[in-house]
């Protein structure tokens, strides 16, 4: 995957305008395979639910993916019933590549997703969005694992669900609590941005989308959601599940060499009331403080681990040195990633050579402590020798953090930042890389569209279309 593309910070999040445009504020995406049966009560019934309660305009688009019964035929005669339907068909299955083509195209500000069986209520639909058109979130999903949800499942189909997340939690880090929920919305200044970077196509790509998008340090806003089981899904769990645990390999390794150009998704300063500047106090300077606090307390507490085991085997000197090493490399990379916001592989090693240099200094402070600890008692006690490191670290901590800010990691200025991307999605995408969309992609929500056939979509073109806009 491509990501050598200089991009700016994301725009702080804003409320949507209320006016009356063009492009509708919500465009509800469908991906469907062989769904003939289910796809028009679906339809009609989320139409209904969106024209009596949702207070702006909507579309909703069937997204087909390579479906081989009627359901081409049926979402075609749909977007020609219904103005505010679309039909969009691919070439090819997957429904990641449904999405992330349907998304990439749509010029709805704020873009979502459900499972054609409408397990979840719809009533959920709107506290949904409601935090992305505000302003106040960037994504959003719905929780079956929330405590005031309401769930009617089998359990095994119980036991997979958390089984898989519990898995994200313990490999990943992931904080948000239900990944494969099928109901899902995200803004469409994030989804430019994030789309490129999620390479699955199939059932792993919400994940995978998520996953990033909490790295990078976006809002993921969880709605509970009263949740019913289709007996008759066709999901093969099986299958789905290994495809999920090589996509959580996959993603694990990228995220742990740093292969991820995470800033790109990055908020500006000071969008969140937590980043706004203190009296007194340089910019970031309060944010680091808490960071580098944070970062240092637990390499302090790795270090006494390592220092206590190695000491059982080796002279305090060599256990302090050994010790001090493996703790300042993870400390740099931690302060690197956590305390100054610089991610990627770039000046990495350059990075972890200045941390070594600080971490002289701190191995001649508290060598210096041990060495003078010998001299004035002979044999202290193992008790004794931790807590004169303790207090020699707490000393080394401040000049720690001053050659860390001023001289490891220093503070970019305004001018060195690249240009904020100003793109527009139409911008972005080449024209030449994916059939047109219906007549009715492009007109108001409001109005009757033209009787216009599904609009082929190859998946090909839409990787070729993907991949041009990193490149």
């Amino acid at each position: 995957m491509r990501t050598d593309t200089s991009w700016g910070t994301l725009p702080a999040r804003e409320h949507l305008p209320v006016e009356v445009t063009d492009a509708p504020v919500l465009d509800v995406t469908i991906p469907v395979y062989n769904e003939e049966q289910d796809l028009e009560p679906c339809v009609r019934r989320l139409h209904e639910h969106l024209a009596r309660t949702f207070p702006y305009s909507f579309r909703i688009t069937i997204a087909d993916n390579a479906s081989t019964d009627r359901t081409p035929q049926v979402a075609a005669r749909l977007d020609t019933e219904i103005p505010e339907v679309r039909a969009y068909r691919l070439e090819q299955k997957g429904r990641g590549r449904a999405l992330r083509t349907v998304w990439s195209h749509s010029d709805a500000p704020v873009l979502a997703y459900m499972d054609v069986d409408l397990s979840t209520d719809l009533n959920a639909l709107l506290p949904l969005v409601a935090p992305l058109i505000s302003g106040h979130s960037d994504l959003a999903i719905g929780s079956r694992l929330s405590r005031s949800s309401r769930v009617v499942r089998g359990p095994k189909r119980e036991f997979i669900s958390r089984a898989y997340n519990l898995i994200l939690k313990s490999s990943l880090s992931a904080r948000f609590s239900d990944a494969q929920c099928g109901f899902k919305a995200i803004r469409r200044d994030v989804a430019q941005r994030l789309l490129p970077m999620v390479e699955d196509t199939g059932w792993f790509f919400d994940t995978e989308m998520l996953v990033l998008a909490e790295r990078a340090g976006l809002r993921i806003h969880e709605v509970p959601v009263d949740w019913i089981d289709d007996p008759d899904s066709t999901v093969h769990i099986v299958k789905t599940a290994t495809e999920d645990l090589k996509g959580v390999w996959r993603v694990g390794r990228a995220l742990a060499v740093g292969a991820l150009p995470l800033d790109r998704l990055a908020r500006p300063f000071g969008d969140d009331p937590r980043d706004r500047r203190i009296g007194g106090v340089p910019g970031g300077l309060a944010r680091q403080l808490v960071g580098f606090c944070f970062v240092g307390a637990l390499s302090t507490l790795f270090y006494l681990l390592l220092y206590s085991v190695f000491r059982a085997t080796a002279s305090p000197q060599l256990a302090n040195a050994i010790a001090l090493l493996v703790s300042a490399i993870a400390n740099t990379a931690a302060n690197r990633r956590l305390t100054f916001g610089v991610r990627g592989r770039e000046r990495a090693v350059r990075h972890q050579a200045q941390g070594l240099v600080v971490f002289a200094i701190g191995l001649a402070l508290t060598s210096g402590s041990l060495a003078a600890l010998d001299a004035a008692t002979g044999t202290p006690s193992h008790s004794t020798e931790l807590a004169v490191l303790i207090a020699a670290n707490l000393a080394a901590t401040v000049l720690r953090f001053l050659l860390l800010r001023a001289w490891v990691f220093p503070e970019r200025r305004t001018d060195d930042l690249p240009a904020r991307d100003t793109a527009t999605a139409s911008d972005s995408l080449s024209a030449t890389a994916c059939a047109p969309l219906p007549a009715s992609a492009s007109a108001p929500a409001t109005a009757p569209a033209p009787a216009t056939a599904s609009a082929p979509v190859s998946a090909a073109s839409d990787t070729a279309d993907l991949d041009s806009r990193t490149a």
